[in-house]
Protein backbone atom coordinates (compact mmCIF):
# COMPACT_ATOMS: atom_id res chain seq x y z
CA UNK A 1 0.00 0.00 0.00
CA UNK A 2 1.19 3.48 -0.70
CA UNK A 3 1.33 6.71 1.71
CA UNK A 4 -1.36 8.27 2.12
CA UNK A 5 -1.24 11.67 0.69
CA UNK A 6 -2.75 13.85 3.15
CA UNK A 7 -1.34 17.52 2.15
CA UNK A 8 -3.76 20.07 3.80
CA UNK A 9 -4.61 22.82 1.20
CA UNK A 10 -2.76 25.85 0.95
CA UNK A 11 -3.53 28.72 3.54
CA UNK A 12 -1.62 32.20 3.85
CA UNK A 13 -3.71 32.33 7.37
CA UNK A 14 -4.18 30.45 9.49
CA UNK A 15 -4.87 31.15 13.05
CA UNK A 16 -6.98 30.31 16.10
CA UNK A 17 -7.87 32.84 19.08
CA UNK A 18 -9.39 32.86 21.99
CA UNK A 19 -9.98 36.52 23.41
CA UNK A 20 -10.85 37.12 26.90
CA UNK A 21 -13.31 33.64 27.17
CA UNK A 22 -15.26 32.98 30.55
CA UNK A 23 -16.53 29.85 30.95
CA UNK A 24 -19.11 29.49 33.72
CA UNK A 25 -20.76 26.07 34.43
CA UNK A 26 -23.97 26.06 37.00
CA UNK A 27 -23.07 28.32 39.47
CA UNK A 28 -19.53 28.36 39.02
CA UNK A 29 -16.82 29.91 37.29
CA UNK A 30 -14.18 28.07 35.56
CA UNK A 31 -12.29 30.46 34.26
CA UNK A 32 -12.51 34.33 33.00
CA UNK A 33 -10.19 36.46 31.06
CA UNK A 34 -8.68 33.97 29.23
CA UNK A 35 -6.38 34.46 26.02
CA UNK A 36 -4.15 32.77 23.60
CA UNK A 37 -3.66 32.84 20.16
CA UNK A 38 -1.78 30.10 17.95
CA UNK A 39 -0.95 29.35 14.22
CA UNK A 40 -0.22 27.00 11.76
CA UNK A 41 2.66 24.59 13.01
CA UNK A 42 1.61 25.19 16.53
CA UNK A 43 0.06 22.95 19.27
CA UNK A 44 -1.34 24.06 22.59
CA UNK A 45 -1.17 21.57 25.27
CA UNK A 46 -3.72 22.59 28.09
CA UNK A 47 -3.17 21.15 31.61
CA UNK A 48 -4.98 21.57 34.86
CA UNK A 49 -6.38 19.32 37.33
CA UNK A 50 -9.82 17.29 36.53
CA UNK A 51 -12.69 19.56 37.22
CA UNK A 52 -10.90 23.12 36.01
CA UNK A 53 -12.22 23.15 32.66
CA UNK A 54 -10.13 21.65 30.34
CA UNK A 55 -12.94 19.52 28.21
CA UNK A 56 -15.44 23.00 28.36
CA UNK A 57 -12.19 25.01 26.84
CA UNK A 58 -12.20 22.45 23.89
CA UNK A 59 -15.85 22.69 23.80
CA UNK A 60 -16.12 26.50 23.06
CA UNK A 61 -12.55 26.51 20.57
CA UNK A 62 -15.23 23.71 18.52
CA UNK A 63 -18.19 25.86 18.70
CA UNK A 64 -20.46 23.71 20.52
CA UNK A 65 -20.77 25.80 23.52
CA UNK A 66 -20.51 29.30 23.76
CA UNK A 67 -18.57 31.62 26.14
CA UNK A 68 -20.13 33.25 29.31
CA UNK A 69 -18.13 36.03 27.86
CA UNK A 70 -15.01 37.29 25.03
CA UNK A 71 -15.26 35.37 21.86
CA UNK A 72 -12.84 32.62 19.94
CA UNK A 73 -11.78 33.90 16.86
CA UNK A 74 -10.81 32.09 13.26
CA UNK A 75 -8.71 33.76 11.10
CA UNK A 76 -9.80 37.26 13.02
CA UNK A 77 -13.18 36.21 12.14
CA UNK A 78 -16.03 34.63 14.95
CA UNK A 79 -16.54 30.92 14.51
CA UNK A 80 -20.23 31.72 15.17
CA UNK A 81 -20.57 33.61 12.06
CA UNK A 82 -17.72 31.85 10.18
CA UNK A 83 -18.97 28.57 11.20
CA UNK A 84 -19.55 26.28 8.04
CA UNK A 85 -16.43 27.87 7.02
CA UNK A 86 -14.34 26.47 10.33
CA UNK A 87 -16.04 23.43 10.44
CA UNK A 88 -15.18 22.29 7.35
CA UNK A 89 -11.43 22.53 8.73
CA UNK A 90 -12.29 21.08 12.17
CA UNK A 91 -11.29 17.94 13.33
CA UNK A 92 -12.86 16.84 17.29
CA UNK A 93 -12.03 14.11 19.00
CA UNK A 94 -13.87 14.31 22.69
CA UNK A 95 -13.80 11.63 25.54
CA UNK A 96 -16.00 9.21 23.53
CA UNK A 97 -14.42 7.75 20.63
CA UNK A 98 -17.36 8.54 18.23
CA UNK A 99 -17.22 5.16 16.55
CA UNK A 100 -20.36 2.84 15.62
CA UNK A 101 -19.96 0.05 17.47
CA UNK A 102 -21.80 -2.17 15.26
CA UNK A 103 -19.70 -1.08 12.30
CA UNK A 104 -16.25 -2.22 11.64
CA UNK A 105 -12.93 -0.26 11.70
CA UNK A 106 -12.83 0.02 7.41
CA UNK A 107 -17.27 0.37 7.87
CA UNK A 108 -16.62 4.13 10.31
CA UNK A 109 -13.70 5.25 7.97
CA UNK A 110 -15.70 5.21 5.34
CA UNK A 111 -18.84 6.45 6.81
CA UNK A 112 -17.04 9.32 7.90
CA UNK A 113 -15.53 9.99 4.92
CA UNK A 114 -19.23 10.34 2.90
CA UNK A 115 -19.91 12.26 5.74
CA UNK A 116 -16.92 15.01 5.61
CA UNK A 117 -17.44 14.58 1.94
CA UNK A 118 -13.93 13.33 1.39
CA UNK A 119 -13.24 11.11 -1.47
CA UNK A 120 -10.85 7.98 0.59
CA UNK A 121 -9.79 5.47 -1.69
CA UNK A 122 -9.60 1.92 -0.93
CA UNK A 123 -6.03 1.75 -0.93
CA UNK A 124 -6.09 4.85 1.45
CA UNK A 125 -8.50 3.43 3.93
CA UNK A 126 -6.49 0.09 4.38
CA UNK A 127 -2.98 2.24 4.07
CA UNK A 128 -4.86 4.16 7.60
CA UNK A 129 -5.53 1.29 9.35
CA UNK A 130 -2.29 -0.85 8.84
CA UNK A 131 -0.04 2.14 9.69
CA UNK A 132 -1.60 1.98 13.48
CA UNK A 133 -1.40 -2.03 13.65
CA UNK A 134 -4.91 -2.80 12.49
CA UNK A 135 -4.09 -5.20 9.61
CA UNK A 136 -6.33 -8.43 10.12
CA UNK A 137 -8.71 -6.29 12.22
CA UNK A 138 -10.05 -4.05 9.49
CA UNK A 139 -13.31 -5.95 8.83
CA UNK A 140 -14.13 -6.98 13.06
CA UNK A 141 -17.10 -4.90 14.59
CA UNK A 142 -15.78 -2.06 16.33
CA UNK A 143 -17.19 -3.59 19.63
CA UNK A 144 -14.60 -6.29 19.27
CA UNK A 145 -11.67 -4.36 19.44
CA UNK A 146 -10.22 -3.10 22.79
CA UNK A 147 -9.96 0.85 24.03
CA UNK A 148 -6.51 0.99 22.47
CA UNK A 149 -7.87 -0.33 19.17
CA UNK A 150 -10.12 1.80 19.20
CA UNK A 151 -8.12 4.51 19.55
CA UNK A 152 -5.72 3.43 16.69
CA UNK A 153 -8.90 3.48 13.93
CA UNK A 154 -9.51 7.32 15.81
CA UNK A 155 -6.18 8.04 14.80
CA UNK A 156 -6.48 6.16 11.24
CA UNK A 157 -9.76 9.16 11.29
CA UNK A 158 -7.17 11.58 12.03
CA UNK A 159 -5.38 11.00 9.04
CA UNK A 160 -7.64 10.36 6.67
CA UNK A 161 -10.08 13.64 7.78
CA UNK A 162 -7.13 16.03 5.99
CA UNK A 163 -8.63 18.51 8.81
CA UNK A 164 -6.11 21.96 9.42
CA UNK A 165 -7.31 21.94 13.16
CA UNK A 166 -7.28 19.09 15.46
CA UNK A 167 -8.58 19.45 18.74
CA UNK A 168 -8.06 16.50 21.24
CA UNK A 169 -8.87 15.67 24.15
CA UNK A 170 -6.84 13.52 26.38
CA UNK A 171 -6.20 11.57 22.81
CA UNK A 172 -3.07 9.30 24.69
CA UNK A 173 -5.54 7.66 26.94
CA UNK A 174 -5.44 3.99 26.31
CA UNK A 175 -2.47 4.12 24.53
CA UNK A 176 0.40 1.54 24.84
CA UNK A 177 3.93 3.47 25.26
CA UNK A 178 4.23 2.34 21.32
CA UNK A 179 1.05 3.79 20.41
CA UNK A 180 1.48 6.76 22.71
CA UNK A 181 4.59 7.59 20.23
CA UNK A 182 2.64 6.93 16.93
CA UNK A 183 0.24 9.63 17.79
CA UNK A 184 3.09 12.14 18.86
CA UNK A 185 4.71 11.26 15.37
CA UNK A 186 1.38 11.46 13.62
CA UNK A 187 0.88 15.15 15.51
CA UNK A 188 3.98 16.46 14.07
CA UNK A 189 3.77 15.06 10.82
CA UNK A 190 0.48 17.59 10.81
CA UNK A 191 1.95 20.50 12.33
CA UNK A 192 5.05 20.12 9.81
CA UNK A 193 2.15 20.12 7.01
CA UNK A 194 0.87 23.82 8.67
CA UNK A 195 -1.82 22.25 10.84
CA UNK A 196 -2.63 23.65 14.33
CA UNK A 197 -3.23 21.07 17.54
CA UNK A 198 -5.37 21.99 20.77
CA UNK A 199 -5.31 19.31 23.16
CA UNK A 200 -5.09 18.29 26.83
CA UNK A 201 -3.39 15.69 28.22
CA UNK A 202 -2.00 14.42 31.51
CA UNK A 203 0.96 13.30 30.01
CA UNK A 204 4.18 15.22 29.48
CA UNK A 205 4.71 15.55 25.68
CA UNK A 206 7.60 15.76 23.29
CA UNK A 207 6.41 17.43 20.13
CA UNK A 208 7.86 20.30 18.47
CA UNK A 209 6.37 23.83 18.36
CA UNK A 210 4.23 22.47 21.76
CA UNK A 211 3.15 25.64 23.98
CA UNK A 212 1.47 25.05 26.98
CA UNK A 213 -1.84 26.63 29.06
CA UNK A 214 -2.29 25.65 32.50
CA UNK A 215 -5.83 25.99 33.96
Amino acid sequence: MTAINSSLPESSVATLEARGIACVRGERELFSGLNFQISKGQCLHIRGENGVGKTSLLRLLTGLASPESGEILWNSRSIKKEASEYRSKLLFLGHRDALKEDLSALENLRMYAAIDGITLSEQDTFSSLWRFGLKGREDLPVNCLSAGQKKRVLMARMLTRRAQVWILDEPFNALDTHAVQELQALIAEHLEDDGLVVLTSHQPLAISGLRVLDL
